[in-house]
């Protein structure tokens, strides 16, 4: 069975009080989480403070973004080299928020799924659908896309060492949820993408939901024999409702 993750995405959120604060209540409420991963994805700045408050505990650092490149004359960015140096093991490639915002194309993301394999750490590759994309019935299209657009640069073998989360993009931060069972639609679907080149690790590969889980449904999305965790972006900023999701996690589990 796979092992549940959850994994907060803080996003552009934290000052060092609030993020000291946010950390010490997940690392003291995570000990009552035994059989769920555990992860937050913090802003580069407070990767430092993630480091520290992190250690020893039962939940993972995780970064939002890496360069492409492993070093050199790219002001403004950070390398895979420098994350894991504090520590990261997880780091989320390929958000809807990169590609629409920042111009992040399918080989752009492949690189950087690329980079962090190498450097050791597991990304979590972001796939999903705008509104008007599966109001026109592209859901699936766009998905296989982004998906096959990362796999034919990067090879199958890869995919053994990354975690995808599915995000459609109309349910992020919009209060709107994709229902369980349009939820586990869309990762039966993502899992046979990968199984057309590999049925082994398409049964090992975890996939995450990305929209807008949150305390109050994710017993439910949970539940889906194929979403193996939740990638949680505004309920990841508030302790108590972020453990309630991996407390969800646990029970998941069995």
């Amino acid at each position: 069975m796979r092992r549940p993750l959850i994994a907060g995405n803080w996003k552009m959120n934290g000052t060092k009080s609030s993020a000291e604060a946010l950390l010490s209540g997940v690392v003291s409420g995570a000990t009552s989480v035994s059989k769920a991963e555990i992860a937050v994805c913090v802003p580069f700045p407070l990767l430092c403070l993630g480091e520290q408050l992190l250690a020893g505990s039962n939940v993972q650092l995780g970064a939002q973004n890496v360069c492409t490149e492993s070093g050199g004359a790219y002001t403004g960015e950070v390398s895979a080299a420098m994350l894991v140096d504090f520590g990261c093991r997880y780091v989320i490639c390929g958000h809807s928020e990169r590609r629409e915002y920042y111009g992040e194309t399918d080989e752009i993301i492949a690189k950087k799924v690329s980079a962090s394999i190498a450097a050791g750490m597991t990304p979590i590759l972001c796939v999903g659908e705008t509104l008007q994309q599966r109001e026109d019935g592209l859901a699936e299209q766009v998905i296989g896309s982004q998906i096959k657009g990362v796999l034919s640069r990067i090879g199958i073998d890869a995919f053994d060492r990354l975690e995808i989360a599915y995000e459609p993009v109309w349910a992020i931060g919009t209060g709107k949820t994709a229902s369980p069972e349009q939820a586990q639609d869309a990762h039966v679907f993502i899992r046979s993408q990968v199984a057309d080149e590999s049925a082994a690790i398409a049964e090992k590969i975890r996939i995450l939901y990305g929209g807008s889980m949150k305390a109050a449904n994710a017993r439910e999305l949970l539940s889906q024999a194929d979403i193996d965790g939740g990638l949680i972006g505004g309920a990841s900023l508030v302790a108590d409702d972020f453990l309630v999701i991996c407390q969800a996690g646990d029970l998941a589990a069995g």
